[in-house]
């Protein structure tokens, strides 16, 4: 009996010393996504493309001699959640670092934790009030949201388009796209004739698109990133809308096409060049990353790879370009990524700098269109 107890001490001492060693040897890296739920098509692309690069890293043995251990949070699109999750991630799991959220709202919510934790944040969202003002420890990457009303504005101009209606949704990147629409459209001749904000799960918006046929539109600019985008472009069609609907950079994901039908042949819209990767040429900066990226995804999930995964994407190698340089040290890998320059992502090349926590430029952009289905490059295109 005395010799069973004694082995079972034994066995106690060995786990309690060998599990600070397995600590020790591993990089936890939390991610809050919006995995279900209305954001889905943001997060669901963004979950399996952190599952497919962590996979690949610890194959190669991981990053400094540490294994990546991933800890996913399904919010559903909830701020709520989003939260909850974040406040576990740091104090009770001790993340490294955190990638996401999926959705501006979400991210909102946990800037300010992620400064209180110390914990760097990389948010896969794209409202440029994210990073603007700067908080030390919150990075973004996907392009600025000005950027891609700018891109929009300035293709409107080579239309002779100058009045508008603006439909967005009521989420953090609809309220944060409407606010830079409305700042930055005197400055390009644009005239805003109707505004209005529609529910994020709404499933028929066809009083808010008959208001714009009344004002007599030149052209919509929808923001949005829920599939109820994709109602708006059926509704004005089957109203008899036939001028031209720009749609913001949420719009990168081809399952917003097949929702739309139809509908969607010609629709305007800014985005990465992931979606148009095959067209590059072979000396661009991002062919490679971005073939690479959309071969690996697309072979193993049998879906068409999205800019939204992109957005992931570029998180992960980020932080394990940051971790690289600096080590493991939470505050050197920080200021890593404050620094880092010419880092080549899906989303663009990244240039971060402490007044600027988004490293993209507005080249980040290609205009895009919708033709037989299918995203292509939009060529000049004049009313």
């Amino acid at each position: 009996m005395k010799a069973v107890r004694f082995l079972v001490a034994v066995l106690v001492l060995v786990a309690l010393s060998s599990a600070p060693a397995f600590a020790a040897d591993t990089i936890k890296v939390g991610a809050i996504l919006a995995v279900t739920g209305p954001a889905s098509f943001l997060g669901a692309p963004e979950a399996k493309t952190l599952e497919m690069l962590v996979e690949e890293q610890n194959k190669k043995g991981g990053i400094k001699g540490k294994k990546i251990e991933l800890i996913i949070k399904d919010t559903a699109a909830s701020p709520e959640k989003a939260f909850s999750f974040a406040k576990q991630l740091i104090d009770e799991e001790k993340v490294f670092a955190i990638i996401g959220p999926s959705t501006s709202g979400e991210t909102m919510k946990i800037k300010n934790v992620a400064e209180e934790g110390k914990t760097i944040l990389l948010s896969c969202a794209a409202a440029e009030v994210i990073v603007n003002p700067v908080a030390k420890y919150v990075f973004k990457t996907p392009q600025k949201d000005s950027h891609a009303i700018i891109r929009i504005f300035e293709q409107m101009k080579k239309m002779n388009i100058s009045k508008i209606g603006v439909l967005s949704s009521n989420t953090g990147f609809g309220n944060a796209g409407k606010a830079q629409i409305e700042k930055l459209s005197p400055e390009h001749g644009i005239t805003i004739l109707v505004n209005e904000v529609y529910d994020k799960a709404a499933s028929d918006l066809t009083a808010e698109v008959t208001k714009l046929k009344a004002a007599n539109a030149q052209a919509i600019v929808n923001w949005s990133i829920e599939p109820a985008q994709s109602i708006v472009i059926k509704n004005a069609r089957q109203i008899g809308l036939k001028i031209p609907i720009f749609q913001s950079h949420g719009f990168g994901n081809i399952k917003y096409v097949e929702a739309a039908g139809e509908a969607a042949e010609g629709v305007i819209f800014p985005a990465g060049r992931l979606l148009i990767a095959d067209t590059l040429t072979k000396s661009h900066p991002q062919k490679s990353v971005l073939s690479k990226y959309k071969k690996d995804y697309e072979t193993k999930f049998k879906e068409d790879a999205s800019t939204f995964g992109g957005h992931a994407y570029d998180a992960f190698i980020i932080l394990m370009n940051a971790i690289e340089k600096a080590g493991t040290d939470k505050e050197a890998v920080r200021g890593a990524i404050e620094n880092m320059k010419g880092v080549v992502g899906t989303g663009g090349v990244f240039n971060f700098s402490a007044e600027d926590h988004n490293g993209l430029d507005i080249n980040a952009f290609e205009m895009l269109t919708v033709k037989n289905g299918k995203f292509v490059v939009l060529t000049d295109t004049k009313k």
